[in-house]
């Protein structure tokens, strides 16, 4: 571990951090790296302007980021900075939870003490989980929402820190990181919005394989555009030529630069290395193993110092001093003699805040680790425990000390020892929200279980229990240790840590043990998460293991475990199988939870009983319900349920049609929610967010709203849901290549587990505007007949009017092409059928009624000026701009249509044209303005259409088209191929073929259905036009 405050004289100089000890191997000149130090540079200007800088340094170990980060550092103390350094410590698969942030707190904290504690004022107790300094943790419950106050409450400090100087935070060997390191940085990364504060983090690249916790964070932070990410590359020949010269002093010979060069393939570290093993007389003993290179500089160490290092390398990424002497059993003066030696051949090197020592490079100390006996790392491991046990002192920080000794026990081989130590350090990890170290912790409990005396672990007592677990509502003080126990904490703590693969797996050894069914209750309680957990990774729709959880515990007397599988039985029914029968199942939720005091199951299901009243058809009682459980929740500080409540009223009043009043609500929730750090729950409140402010036309802000989502989080439903926001975005706005794009990146996100309606549904409204704007009825018919036979659901009216608006309208707009009459009678009898069974229980439902029955009346040329008239004065008072300017487009046709006056013609036609320009809907647009040009009408009260043709004029040349290219556009319109077009002509396919590229460019289409669509849906050629050969064969005959 290491920190490197400066910020007075009297702090240690990082650019001569080692002070008077002789380091031969290090070149005194920095070489190369110009263009990433002035990344960095710039990063500090800006951050001195209030602007809160992120940035990213990657690359393999001993490629030189330590020394970048130094000279960085060296120009923030010249510049004024405060610097505070933390390193993340490896003990086990993954560090200790915190340790960088911990760590670089404490110099601030020491560096800074009376801006620090006013920054922290009011929180202490909350922020001392990271920094024990403040005060005593809180004994709260321990979940997500506690985990995001304090990632939330840890931003603000910082921000109120860096409000008036400068504050550069380093956090060191990303790779080593603990899931809650890594999750407060993602969320640093994000939520920092003003102050004068850098944040680097530096990472080795090498150690991210593909399966590494870093990998997928990396990926996240790389899509923000306020991170930047620096990667460092070897050096080249000439580079390590001028690193050689600094550390020799002199210029070396050119043979040896290229031996070097080769050997190290530019890496600063093995150049050094090599360098230093020549100067030892020990090149000629290396062998091609990079273990023998790292280790040939120990081995020519005394003894004495060769036994240090050798303590050092098991003792932790940093051994502190006291116990480094404690385990050593060397008198004072050997260990400091055994140190210099080690600290001169820049093997270790001293901690900055002079507590201790660690390795100058991390593969040094890996090698001399695996150098070690099996029974020498035990002896020295149990040495370490035995004299942290007998002196708690020896480490200070509470939560490294019990980590640490679990550590010790278990590589001591002594599991007597180490199932209580693991244990212990499980239960710190969970009191600061480091649910991944939790689960390691418990996953290394588990396997050392078997191994200790039955009577040993008869003593050993639950230190909580989770969530509603256990069911038998047993005292843990009196209640010995089970194996379950330590399965269901190991399941939530995977789950809260986002392993949910990890959880499936324990979920699945638990349920195997509980098979003879002699604990029916647990049983249930583990089905129940397994249900939620095969959800949420899209293999099942979960209802499998609900149903069983739900067989388990009938019969039985009420009990919390029973009223949870009650209420997630009528949320997965509303979700998955609307009806009546999960109205009941809810109301029975409620009624056991009372019985046992489960208030927050209780709420859960009550918000389930006022989306189902909604749906079926009693609004009022049914939002009165949401929205007294969401300020109940909020009261209780339950941030989780004042989300779930937010999201479903959002969405309520959006089926209502109360579209403004679902934006006030979500921007509200949206807040909330991010206090509590719930990316998900953030995640839905924004993406209904974007529905609503989309159905008000405020189109830049739903799509910014989407995007945000996108970025939030990686959970595939709410990914999914933007990505159809998007898609219906792109739709309005005539961009079918990009609502395809993000129509397939919505189904990806579903994949083909998700049958809830309300995902569903919307996909197929999707395929259908995409099929229709290019041209492909046959596709809508098959995509609304899929919908159809997925049925309609009771509340799912809101999904399946508008797929019914866009497939009439599909009809309407290809009537006329010989390849969308074939099946038409049978489609608008579908559609008309499926347009009976929908409610219209309030005006926007009642409205879309109206539109589909005058689409389908358009489709035979029967639709007449009242009937659009009566469409667009249903529309009008919805605030719904686009659905209005797309009624008033028809109401123009339908006047122009019917010889009605082109006075009348010209208000509607302005309206809708100017929604449509505001907007950005392309394509109703570009209708509306050949529309115009047909009727000689000007598109607003004060000016032509650009390119206004004269009276009587030819509306295909308007499109600019030349007369052959109205020829081949007419044969498309119809059906025709190249080679029936060049047949038709008289011209070679070829020819036919540029004529038609010609004709889609002039268009703006993107293939031959959309020109087709174009050409009959602004009626270019009339209904019964004939081909060019069959003028012909007509003026034959007249002759």
């Amino acid at each position: 571990m290491r920190s490197a405050p400066i910020s007075s004289a009297d702090e240690q100089d990082l650019c001569a951090m080692l002070g008077g000890v002789e380091t031969r191997s290090v070149s005194p000149v920095f070489v190369g790296r110009a263009d990433e130090l002035s990344i960095l540079t710039d990063a500090l200007t800006r951050a001195a302007g209030q602007e809160p800088q992120a940035l990213l340094i990657g690359g393999e170990a001993g490629v030189g980021k330590t020394r970048l980060t130094e000279e960085f550092l060296c120009e923030a103390d010249r510049r004024g900075a405060v610097v505070a350094v933390g390193g993340c410590v490896e003990i086990g698969a993954e560090g200790l939870p915190f340790a960088p942030f911990s760590t670089a707190l404490r110099i601030l904290h020491r560096l800074l003490p009376g801006e620090l504690a006013a920054a922290a004022a009011g929180q202490e107790d909350e922020l001392a989980r990271i920094l024990p300094e403040l005060g005593e943790t809180p004994r709260g419950p321990h979940d997500e929402e506690s985990t995001a106050r304090l990632f939330e409450l840890t931003a603000r400090m910082l921000e109120r820190l860096a409000a008036e100087r400068t504050v550069v935070l380093v956090l060191e060997d990303l790779h080593w990181a603990d899931t809650s390191t890594r999750h407060l940085l993602s969320y640093l990364f994000r939520a920092l919005g003003s102050g004068r504060l850098v944040l680097v983090a530096t990472y080795r690249a090498d150690d991210v394989h593909r399966r590494h916790p870093l990998r997928p964070l990396l990926a996240e932070l790389d899509r923000l555009r306020t991170v930047q990410r620096i990667e460092l590359p070897r050096f080249n020949r000439a580079e390590v030529r001028r690193q050689l010269a600094g550390i020799l002093a002199s210029q070396p010979d050119e043979d040896f630069v290229e031996s070097v060069f080769e050997r190290s393939d530019g890496n600063a570290f093995f150049v050094e290395e090599l360098v230093a093993s020549r100067s030892s007389g020990c090149l000629t003993g290396l062998t091609e193993s990079l273990r023998d290179l790292l280790l040939v500089r120990v081995e020519v160490l005394p003894d004495a110092a060769q036994r240090v290092v050798r303590i050092v390398a098991e003792g932790g990424s940093t051994v502190e001093y006291d116990l480094l002497r404690a385990v050593t059993r060397l008198t004072e003066d050997e260990l400091i003699e055994a140190l210099r030696s080690a600290v001169g051949a820049n093997i270790l090197l001293a901690t900055p805040d002079g507590d201790g020592y660690r390795f100058r490079h991390s593969l040094v100390r890996e090698a001399v680790s695996d150098d070690l006996l099996p029974g020498e790392r035990a002896r020295v491991n149990r040495r370490y425990a035995e004299e942290l046990e007998a002196d708690d002192s020896l480490i200070r920080a509470e939560e490294q000390r019990v980590i640490r000794l679990a550590n010790y026990w278990y590589y001591a081989n002594d599991t007597v020892k180490a199932l209580p130590a693991v244990l212990a350090a499980s239960v710190a990890a969970r009191g600061r929200h480091a649910y991944s170290e939790q689960l390691r912790l418990l996953e290394r409990a588990m396997e050392l279980w078997e191994g200790v005396p039955e009577e040993i672990r008869a003593e050993l007592r639950p230190a909580d229990y989770t969530e509603v677990y256990p069911p038998c509502g047993c005292d843990p003080a009196t209640t010995p240790l089970q194996r379950l126990d330590l399965l269901a904490e190991a399941t939530v703590a995977a789950r809260f840590g986002g392993e949910r693969e990890r959880a499936l797996k324990i979920t699945k050894t638990a349920l195997r043990s509980l098979e003879d069914g002699h604990d029916p209750l647990r049983a249930a309680w583990f089905l129940t998460e397994r249900s939620r957990l095969i959800a949420s990774l899209a293999r099942g729709d979960g209802w499998e293991e609900l149903a069983k959880a739900q067989e388990l515990v009938q019969g039985l007397p009420p009990s919390q475990v029973h009223a949870d599988v009650l209420v997630r039985v009528a949320n997965w029914g509303m979700l998955h199988n609307p009806g009546p029968d999960n109205l009941a199942a809810a109301e029975r939720a409620v009624e056991y939870a009372r019985m046992v005091g489960a208030e927050e199951t209780e709420l859960d299901a009550r918000i389930t009983i006022g989306s189902l009243l909604t749906d079926a058809g009693d609004p009022e009682r049914g939002l009165a319900e949401m929205f007294a459980v969401k300020d109940r929740a909020a009261e209780l500080g339950l941030g989780a349920l004042a989300g779930r409540a937010h999201i479903n009223l959002t969405s309520q009043l959006e089926c209502l049609g109360r579209s403004r009043d679902a934006v006030e609500l979500a921007e509200c929730g949206a807040a909330l929610v991010k206090r509590s750090q719930l990316l998900d729950a953030e995640a839905w409140v924004r993406g209904n967010l974007a529905e609503s402010l989309y159905s008000l036309g405020r189109w830049e802000e739903a799509e910014a709203q989407a995007r945000r989502t996108l970025a939030l989080v990686s959970s595939p439903t709410p990914r999914g849901s933007a990505a159809a926001r998007l898609a219906y975005l792109a739709l309005a706005r005539g961009e079918f290549t990009e609502a395809a794009t993000q129509l397939a990146a919505a189904r990806s996100c579903f994949g083909v587990h998700d049958t809830q309606p309300q995902h569903r549904l919307p996909l197929f409204r999707l395929a259908v505007g995409v099929a229709a704007g290019e041209g492909r009825i046959a596709d809508v018919r098959t995509e609304v007949a899929a919908a159809i036979e997925q049925g309609f659901p009771l509340g799912h009216h809101r999904y399946a009017w508008p797929l019914l608006l866009a497939a009439a309208s599909a009809e309407a707009d290809s009537r006329g092409l010989p390849a969308a009459e074939a099946g038409r009678a049978a489609a608008l009898r579908t559609l008309r059928e499926a347009a009976r069974t929908l409610s219209t229980p309030v005006p926007v439902w009642i409205a879309h009624s109206e539109y589909v029955r005058a689409e389908l009346l358009r489709v035979e040329d029967l639709d007449t000026v009242a009937d659009w008239t009566g469409v667009e004065e249903a529309v009008r008072p919805l605030e719904r701009p686009y659905l209005l300017a797309r009624a008033r487009h028809r109401l123009v046709e339908a006047l122009l249509g019917s010889g009605g006056s082109r006075e009348a013609a010209a208000g509607p036609l302005h309206e809708a044209y100017a929604t449509a320009e505001q907007l950005g809907a392309r394509r109703l647009r570009e209708d509306l303005a050949l529309l115009a040009q047909r009727a000689r009408l000007p598109l607003t009260p004060d000016r032509t259409p650009k390119n206004r043709t004269a009276p009587g004029a030819d509306p295909v040349e308007a499109l600019g088209l030349t007369s052959r290219e109205r020829d081949v556009l007419r044969l498309v319109a119809v059906g025709h191929t190249n080679r029936q077009i060049a047949e038709e002509l008289f011209i070679s396919p070829k020819t036919a073929s540029v004529h038609v590229s010609n004709i889609l460019a002039k268009l703006g289409v993107a293939g031959r259905g959309e020109a087709a669509a174009l050409a009959h849906r602004l009626r270019l050629f009339g209904p019964a036009a004939p081909s060019p050969a069959q003028k012909g064969q007509q003026a034959q005959t007249v002759r």
